[in-house]
Formats: structure tokens, sequence, C-alpha cells
């Protein structure tokens, strides 16, 4: 795999200079380094928005685009956990995350691809955990529209958000939708926060059907922090998103048993009270560590509507890097784990 390198300043010399970070020099770049677009607490919370990006916006990420990748994280990391991260002897969860946005593993690129996935997933548990592919066309076209059922999923393979709900096609059009794809495909999503190992996938839209309960409701999301590397079973904490697409969202920890935790990740609010133990916790947890047991970490995300597990995707940089959690103590806890 070709790692990108910048000309301008690269890894070694962001390490070896770290008066150039407390000495203010780099804060004059902080009002050209957005919010931290893809961070886990937005990581899919919302369907995308069709609106264009504003003048300003174009030229903030003109000049983000311009940064070299250790500088761009370094700053980051700052303006989202209120440090600045040792790149070069990484301790906290969040800064060895980093060095895999820098360093990737090469296995990233297929696993992180939301379509390629699909064929190692089928080979690894089998398809009946793959949510149902209805077209991943090479163009999408006013034929692949009117072809489409009247729910769906629109989504991109190659970063994050990339997910547009339609319950009801009459809501929609295919003009709307495919200005929609048009943003998507023309978004290079390594530049978001220099995760290297997305710059290598070729985007493409695809379809997939509409999962729901027998509710009628979207499923919680299962987001099972795996680390492994150790030998024995690996330890797993689970963040539920609940009501993701609603007006209720929360976001829950739990460990293996079921205990909710006092943590808190990214901006998700814990829910006041547990969530009934779901009757299936283990067949989750049995998909999970199928999965993960290739990996000493990885971020496995599961649906697990009624009776059934369903795969969403893998995660190898989760937040980029910029995670923020809830005591600051637990990106540290969770840095031992990951060796």
């Amino acid at each position: 795999m070709t790692i990108i390198k910048s000309a301008e300043f690269g890894e070694e010399d962001a390490q070896a200079r770290p008066e150039r970070i407390v000495s203010g020099e780099l804060r004059e770049f902080a009002p050209i380094i957005g919010a931290g677009e893809r961070l886990e607490s937005h990581d899919h919370s919302h369907t995308a928005s069709a609106q264009p990006p504003s003048t300003a916006r174009k030229i903030r990420e003109a000049a983000k685009s311009l940064l070299p990748d250790s500088l761009f994280v370094s700053l980051l990391h700052h303006k989202c956990i209120g440090r600045y991260p040792n790149l070069l002897h990484p301790v906290a969860f969040n800064e060895k995350i980093l060095q895999r946005n820098l360093h990737p593993d090469p296995r990233y690129i297929r696993l992180t691809d939301k379509l390629q996935v699909r064929e190692y997933i089928a080979g690894k548990i089998g398809d009946e955990h793959l949510i149902p592919l209805i077209a991943a066309p090479d163009a999408f076209t006013q034929e692949v529209f009117d072809a489409l059922p009247e729910a769906f999923v629109m989504k991109a393979n190659h970063g994050s958000s990339f997910v547009e709900i339609v319950r009801n096609k009459s809501d929609t059009s295919f003009a709307q939708l495919k200005a929609l794809a048009e943003r998507w495909l023309h978004t290079d999503f390594y530049y978001v926060a220099r995760e290297r190992h997305y710059r290598m996938i070729e985007p493409r839209i695809f379809f997939e059907h509409l999962l729901l309960d027998r509710s009628g409701q979207i499923p919680a999301d299962f987001k099972l922090h795996c680390f492994g590397g150790r030998p024995g079973r690996p330890i797993i904490y689970i963040l539920v998103i609940s009501d993701r697409f609603g007006t209720a969202t929360h976001g829950d920890v739990y460990d293996i048993d079921w205990n909710h935790l006092d943590i808190a990740i990214g901006d998700y609010k814990r829910s006041a009270a547990p969530a009934p133990r779901p009757p299936h916790l283990q067949a989750v947890l049995d998909v999970a560590m199928r999965l993960c047991e290739d990996f000493d970490y990885v971020r496995v995300d599961l649906y697990a509507p009624d009776d059934k597990v369903y795969f969403g995707e893998l995660t190898f940089t989760p937040g980029a890097g910029v995670l923020p959690f809830t005591p600051d103590s637990i990106d540290y806890e969770w840095g031992k784990l990951l060796v």
C-alpha cells in the first residue's frame, strides 16, 4: 500500500519539534481546523445533508488540505480533546488511533470499504449476517432509481456518515438523491481527519434494504470496542446508540455482563436508566468475537433487531483519534488495552 507522505513537514519533524506546538506557532492554524466532522458522536447519527458547502467552508477546507498530516492531526486532537498528542510515544487510546491514521495496516483498505468488506464478512460469519444489498451500480441513473423499492438506504462505501434513509420513495426524487450522491462521491474522506487508508478506497454508491425491527423502528446500533491480541476472550465494551435517527438519541456503554458503565463516548448522552438486557446479547457477542479475533483492536458495528444479528461495519480508527471520553481517564485506560 502506498503511504502518503508530506513533502513539507514529515511525522518525524513534528515529533522532534514539540516546542512548535507549545509555543503557540501551531495555534495560528486553529481557525481553519474544523470541529472534527467525523467523530464517533456524529458517525451515522444523522443522514447527510444535501446542502452544498458554503464558499467560506470551501476556503477553509482548501486551507486545511495544505497542512501536513502530523500537523493536522495534532491540531485536530488539541481542538477536540484539549491537549496535543504524543505521536512519538503514544500512550492514550486516541494517540494510538492517530498512529493508525498515519500508518494504517494494509488490511484496513479492503475491510473499511463498505462494499468490499461484505465478501470478507460472508466468508467469516456467513452471508446471513449481511444486510441485503439492493444495488451497487457503476452509475446512479434514473433507471436505477426507478428500480429501487419504496424503502431503502443509500450509502457510500468510502467514508462515514454517508447514509440517507428513505422510508417512502415518493417523498424524495432522483434529482435530490443524485445531488447528494455526487457530493459524497466528490468528497475525499482522507482530508476530513487524515485517515490514510480511506484515500485508497474507490468511491461507490450502493443501496441496502432498510433494516427495521418488528415494531417498524430502526434497531439500536451496537458498537463493540474489541481489544484482542491476547490469550483467551477479548476485552469488549459495548456502546449502544438508541433512537439514532430520532430526537431522543442516547449512547450507553455496557460491559459484556450488561453492567451500565459510567462512561460517555463523544457527545452522546447516557440514558437515565440502563436498557433491558437484550435476550440475544450472547449472539451479538459471539459474532463480535469472531470478527475481532484477527486484530489487536477493532470496533465491530452490529444491528440486532428482534432475534437476528446483522453486520454494520468494521472500524479501525474510531473517531479518527479525536474521540472525547468522559471521564477523560478512559482515554488512558483504553490506551493500555491497545498494544
